[in-house]
């Protein structure tokens, strides 16, 4: 199975040239430092940030510079600091090409569920609405089973529903997937040593395999 640095790498050839990319908390913000150099793209976070570089060296932390998860981060040339309103307004108003968010559980038809934690108080849904809502994109990054072993690839939702028919694509500890217009998910490719029928026997919602499926390839 991938661990969470893995699961980035993979989701970071997803990226295409001249994107405004925003990276939700957890697995999504390593994404940051996997991206292409040779790629020319904008990281936003919603809390007023455009121009995201990677994680920064111990000698370079500036703890004046977070992203929306409170990590330290690193600002590229040319990058800009404003309020929260300014930053929504870019996600309302359909500037962000793709949004690469977590998630506890995503159903068959593309709905996400991640903002409400079973068991915990949660204050709100933060920004993940607006995001799911807005963007032309959406790659989720998540584990594909819980920790008790049952399946997050759902045929519906059983949690709090933060978004419909949204999410594209899909990667996994196990696998990446599409999520099919017409619904169900479509088998792209393995984790190394990871066996189709396994996946299968991990996905609730319907699947669709077809033929040679192809391991995840690291540089």
């Amino acid at each position: 199975m991938l661990d969470k640095t893995q699961i980035a790498k993979r989701i970071a050839r997803e990226v295409k040239n001249g994107q405004y990319i925003n990276l939700g908390i957890g697995i999504p913000t390593l994404v940051a430092n996997y991206i292409s150099e040779n790629l020319e793209v904008v990281l936003q976070s919603e809390n007023g940030l455009l121009g995201i570089g990677p994680f920064p060296t111990e000698d370079k932390i500036d703890p004046d510079l977070i992203n929306a998860g409170k990590q330290t981060i690193t600002m590229v040339k040319g990058s800009a600091l404003f309020n929260s309103a300014d930053s929504f307004a870019m996600i309302r108003g359909g500037h962000v090409h793709l949004t690469i968010l977590g998630a506890m559980e995503v159903s068959e038809n593309g709905d996400i569920s991640n903002w409400k934690i079973p068991g915990k108080m949660v204050k709100g849904m933060g920004g993940a609405m607006d995001l799911v809502a807005s963007a032309e994109n959406i790659i989720v990054a998540m584990q594909h089973c819980s920790k008790d072993g049952q399946s997050k690839l759902l045929k519906e939702c059983s949690l709090p529903i933060t978004g419909i028919k949204c999410v594209k694509k899909i990667v996994t500890d196990l696998a990446v997937l599409d999520v099919l217009p017409e619904g169900g998910f479509k088998l792209l490719e393995r984790a190394p040593g990871v066996s189709v029928e396994e996946i299968v026997s991990k996905t609730e919602g319907r699947l669709l395999v077809e033929g040679e499926i192809p391991e995840m390839v690291f540089d």
